[in-house]
């Protein structure tokens, strides 16, 4: 399942644009236009910016190994 969250890489000032880009599955510039469209249409845009950057998660990247037990594997040896 997909989640909306902030980019990691597609990002200008916290990821958000980005992070809908990705979710969305389209160009990240046409969502920052969209976005600037609406926020010198009516200047909610930079309100609704603001929260998605507070309440979005970031982007997590999975770690090479999930070990589905929940134990602590750090100390393997090589």
């Amino acid at each position: 399942m997909k989640r909306l969250c902030k980019s990691s890489t597609n990002k200008v000032i916290s990821g958000v644009c980005g992070g809908v880009a990705e979710y969305l599955n389209v160009d990240p510039t046409l969502v920052r236009i969209i976005w600037a469209l609406f926020t010198f249409a009516g200047g909610s845009g930079i309100i609704l910016y603001i929260i998605c950057a507070v309440v979005m998660p970031n982007a997590t990247i999975n770690p090479p190994y999930d070990y589905p037990d929940h134990t602590n594997h750090s100390d393997r040896s090589n």
